[in-house]
C-alpha cells in the first residue's frame, strides 16, 4: 500500500512539474510577440519622452567628424614636431661626441660652449612642444563646446515641434523601448543645417 501511495505522489509530482513547464514555455512565447508589438508601437502609444545615442551622433554628425579629422592632424603635427626636436638634438649630441673622441675641441671652453647650446635646444625642444600641446587642449576643448551647444541648441528646436516631456541619453538607461530612438532623426536634422566652414 505505502509502495503505491509513493508511487501515485510521485507521478502527480511529475505531472505538476511538467504542468509548469508547459506553462512556462507558453509565456516565454507569448512573450516574445508583446516584445514585438512594442517595437512596432504606434506614436501614439508611446509614452512623451524619446531618447538618443549620443555615440551614433557624434560618429555620424558631419561637424563633430571635421572637428576630429581636425584634431588628429593637430595630433599629428604634434608628433612630427617631436620627431624634429628629437632628431636636432640627436645629431647635436652625436657631433659633440665625435669632437671629443677625436680632439677636436680646442679647450674646455668650447666643450662647455656645445654643452650649453646642447641644454638649450632641449630646453627650447620642451618649451615648444609644452606650448603646442597646452594650444592642442585648448583646440579640442574649445571644438568640444562648439559640437556639444550645436547638439543641445538642435535638441531644443526639435523638442519645439515635438513637445516630448524629457529626451534621454541611451547610455544612462538599462533598457529602453527602441520605438523611441530618435537618433537618426537627430542625425538628419543636424547635417540638413550643418555647412562646413572652408578654412
Amino acid at each position: 500500500m505505502k509502495k503505491n501511495l509513493l508511487a501515485i505522489l510521485s507521478l502527480l509530482c511529475v505531472m505538476a512539474f511538467s504542468s509548469s513547464c508547459s506553462d512556462s514555455d507558453s509565456s516565454k512565447k507569448d512573450a516574445s510577440p508583446a516584445t514585438s508589438a512594442a517595437k512596432t508601437a504606434k506614436a501614439a502609444d508611446l509614452p512623451n519622452y524619446r531618447y538618443v545615442d549620443i555615440d551614433t551622433i557624434l560618429s555620424k554628425y558631419k561637424l563633430a567628424i571635421d572637428y576630429s579629422e581636425e584634431m588628429l592632424r593637430m595630433q599629428n603635427n604634434l608628433e612630427n614636431e617631436a620627431k624634429k626636436h628629437e632628431n636636432s638634438i640627436k645629431a647635436f649630441a652625436n657631433s659633440m661626441q665625435n669632437k671629443y673622441q677625436n680632439n677636436k675641441y680646442t679647450s674646455e671652453q668650447d666643450f662647455n660652449a656645445d654643452q650649453s647650446k646642447l641644454q638649450q635646444m632641449q630646453n627650447n625642444a620642451q618649451s615648444s612642444m609644452e606650448k603646442m600641446q597646452r594650444s592642442n587642449i585648448e583646440a579640442a576643448t574649445a571644438a568640444d563646446k562648439v559640437v556639444q551647444d550645436s547638439i543641445h541648441n538642435f535638441i531644443d528646436r526639435y523638442n519645439a515641434r515635438h513637445h516630448y516631456d524629457a529626451i534621454l541619453l541611451k547610455g544612462a538607461t538599462l533598457y529602453i523601448n527602441p520605438a523611441l530612438d530618435i537618433t537618426e532623426e537627430v542625425v538628419e536634422g543636424l547635417n540638413a543645417g550643418y555647412t562646413k566652414v572652408k578654412k
